[in-house]
């Protein structure tokens, strides 16, 4: 008598909902963010094409030039062009946005992993998070570079640093949740490798928040450098990023406004292009509020 045997039961995966690019122009304010970002990205790449001028030239005889033909936004106190500095300096602020929100999405995904999934070590290492999260961003990242020295490598560490652990937190919430369902229970109860377990069940429900959090990051992160710059405590002075550049339009602020007027326009669209980006992406990577579009 043949005895059959019943086929292993399946553990469905999860898949995050993933929509197309097409929320980048959902409305017409996400749409004209989105066109704004572009643009500065494009520029700050191109730079070298978009202007003849080097952004860290010094030429008493030419400083404080109007605009005009050979330097449309004109000259700063040490006759460098401001447009040529501005563009240049898009590529460190961004740089240091991107860079940021990277590694801290990265961080805090294994450590949320980690901590969701096992509750002893969950006990000490969010203990070790709340330690960073008590104390203010600012004067973290200026602790960190007054001890280091003023690099980039160093500027980037010392603005990751507590972004961490939002990012931990965020991935920690999301894995308890997780772990309590069928599916996770069932492949835990079939003896399920755990990279197995957290690779492909637990890890895919935080893609979704993890690419929302990534925007916030890389947006605080652009004002946190230009903060920097602004007191001192960034990038070398002569390293052109629009922190550096409104901080030295400072003494010349009455005589000549627009040395602060133009990066501080471009920052802020940039900050601002980033988050409503980000509100964007919320609300095409959320399924329920997917769902409640839909019953509409």
């Amino acid at each position: 008598m043949a005895i059959e045997t019943l086929p292993e039961p399946s553990i469905p995966i999860t898949r995050p909902f993933r929509p197309t690019l097409g929320f980048l122009a959902a409305t017409p304010i996400i749409a004209t963010a989105t066109v704004c970002l572009a643009l500065i990205v494009a520029s700050a790449i191109f730079a070298p094409w978009l202007t003849s001028h080097d952004p860290q030239l010094l030429a008493p005889a030419l400083r404080l030039k109007p605009a005009g033909e050979q330097f449309l936004l004109g000259t700063d106190g040490y006759g460098r062009d401001v447009l040529a500095r501005i563009l240049y300096g898009g590529r460190i602020s961004l740089l240091i946005g991107l860079g940021a929100a990277i590694i801290s999405v990265a961080g805090g995904l294994v450590i949320g992993l980690i901590s969701g999934f096992f509750k002893w070590i969950d006990a000490i290492m969010m203990r070790i998070m709340d330690g960073l999260m008590a104390i203010p961003s600012i004067l973290l990242a200026i602790a960190v570079v007054a001890l280091s020295g003023a690099s980039l490598t160093t500027v980037l560490i010392a603005i990751t640093i507590p972004e961490i652990p939002r990012a931990a937190r965020l991935v920690r919430s999301v894995v308890l949740s997780a772990r309590e369902e069928p599916y996770v229970e069932a492949a835990i109860s079939l003896g399920s490798s755990l990279p197995k377990i957290m690779w492909r069940h637990l890890m895919p429900n935080t893609i979704a928040p993890l690419i929302v959090q990534g925007t916030y990051v890389c947006a605080s992160a652009i004002l946190t450098e230009a903060i920097l710059s602004f007191l001192g405590a960034g990038i070398s002075p002569e390293t052109p990023t629009w922190g550096n550049i409104m901080a030295e339009g400072r003494a010349y602020f009455q005589i000549k406004p627009s040395l602060i007027f133009w990066p501080g326009l471009i920052l802020s669209i940039t900050i601002l292009s980033v988050n409503l980006i980000g509100d964007a992406a919320r609300d095409a990577l959320d399924p329920r509020m997917k769902q409640r579009e839909g019953g509409k």
